[in-house]
């Protein structure tokens, strides 16, 4: 019996989940991993992060809707923080990531990024139109 549990999110670009998952401290591995879990069972994810005590947290793609799903064994999970918590820092770095990106592509320069006490995170950014 599989003890795996598989979350959805809205995370679509490869590249930009790498970048979110360093900026909060991990390494993730990139291409075919296996994902450990309970009694050496294992998944096959796109990313992989090893955790102590031998179970990881893993991301595949879901062809069907085009985003990444977290893949892992909730009940050997290792992190300092929940998982609704975990998921919720990632998709807070995932959007900044997102936001830097787009507006860079537009013309934008970040002026002023500011970290809130309550943990949101305030941007400035303006651009000079010739």
């Amino acid at each position: 019996m599989s003890h795996f549990s598989t979350v959805t999110t809205e995370l679509r670009d490869r590249q930009t989940l790498v970048a979110a998952l360093t900026d909060l401290g991990h390494s993730p591995q990139e291409g075919s991993q296996q994902v450990r879990g309970y009694r050496g069972q294992t998944v096959t994810a796109e990313l992989a992060i090893a955790q102590a005590g031998g179970a990881d947290i893993g991301f595949r793609l879901n062809a069907d809707s085009g985003s990444y799903e977290l893949v892992t064994d909730l009940d050997l999970w290792k992190q300092p923080v929940p998982v609704e918590r975990f998921l919720a820092q990632l998709h807070q770095r995932y959007a900044l990531r997102t936001i830097l990106a787009s507006s860079a592509e537009e013309g934008f320069q970040v002026n002023e990024q500011t970290n809130q006490l309550d943990g949101s995170i305030e941007l400035v950014v303006t651009r000079w139109d010739s």
